[in-house]
């Protein structure tokens, strides 16, 4: 063989294995990027996947059927007094929470007075936690008696009534609906066959969880949780205590200059409705 052959055949050898090196580098090119954008597929679907969970553990839940005169953009708040008055009191209570029940104690009649003035509207968010916190079926069960109650006109004398016999909080007295349904006799007009199957059927039970939900997501851990004009009040008022005396004059404050609400109306709970009267709301 001349010696300008083996050199051909060499020159070929190599440009075939520089071309096998090639073609190996370009597949080994190809597996990585494959890998990487396999890589990238799996974290953008587990990306989506927890934005999706996270989006459906924030997202409120709308109720299937809310009281009437409920307020909110998921009808989540009972309104009590006039909704064009100066100032709003927003309340978020557990009908087991016993600070709740000493908050109404000392504040409900003060709290009426300025609403019937035409000086406070209240925004009432009815709240079951504490189901949670002691277990039970009490908070629940209360929160759907007050839906009951305000979807027949009512809200703010059951409400009442229901503080002021309010069970020791590690007592369960109301996972028995029949003692709710017993404190409607102490409303005039709401002891109906109506109002006795929407307690006992939890008619509203999808608008309790929602509220429940709405108020896990406000940051607020405990209640009662009282603003007003957005403002917390309780215990304190920046460094004065709450009372039934600075309760009214922190409400005059705000009110200075302001034409008040209407007046003449005990409450903004809805009229007693036809069901209230006799008959059975659905399921």
């Amino acid at each position: 063989m001349s010696e300008k052959n083996r050199d051909g055949k060499r020159s070929a050898r190599e440009r075939m294995q520089d071309e096998r090196a090639a073609q190996q580098a370009k597949a080994a090119r190809r597996k990585k990027l494959l890998v990487i954008g396999t890589v990238l597929v799996v974290i953008g679907a587990g990306v989506g996947i927890g934005i999706a969970v996270q989006n459906n553990r924030s997202a409120p839940s709308t109720p299937t059927a809310a009281p009437a005169g409920a307020i909110g953009d998921k009808k989540l708040i009972i309104p009590d007094g006039p909704a064009n008055a100066p100032s709003t009191l927003t309340v978020y209570e557990d009908p087991r929470c016993p600070a709740c029940g000493g908050f109404e104690h000392q504040f409900s009649a003060t709290i009426d007075q300025l609403q019937d003035q035409g000086k406070l509207y209240g925004n009432y968010h009815i709240v079951s936690f504490i189901d949670r916190h002691d277990s039970g079926h009490g908070s629940k069960n209360g929160a759907n008696a007050l839906a009951c109650a305000q979807d027949a006109g009512y809200f703010r004398a059951y409400h009442d009534v229901l503080y002021k016999n309010q069970p020791d909080e590690t007592v369960d007295t109301w996972k028995d609906k029949s003692q709710l349904i017993a404190l409607a006799k102490q409303v005039p007009g709401l002891d109906t066959p109506a109002f006795e199957n929407c307690v006992n059927s939890q008619h509203f039970k999808s608008w309790v969880s929602a509220v429940e939900q709405d108020f896990d997501k406000t940051g607020y851990t405990s209640t009662p949780t009282v603003l007003l004009n957005g403002k917390s009040i309780y215990p304190k008022n920046g460094n004065d205590e709450i009372s039934p005396d600075n309760l009214v004059k922190w409400v005059d404050e705000a009110n200075q200059g302001k034409p008040l609400g209407t007046t003449g109306s005990a409450s903004a709970s809805p009229a007693p409705t036809s069901t209230a009267a006799g008959a059975v709301p659905p399921n």
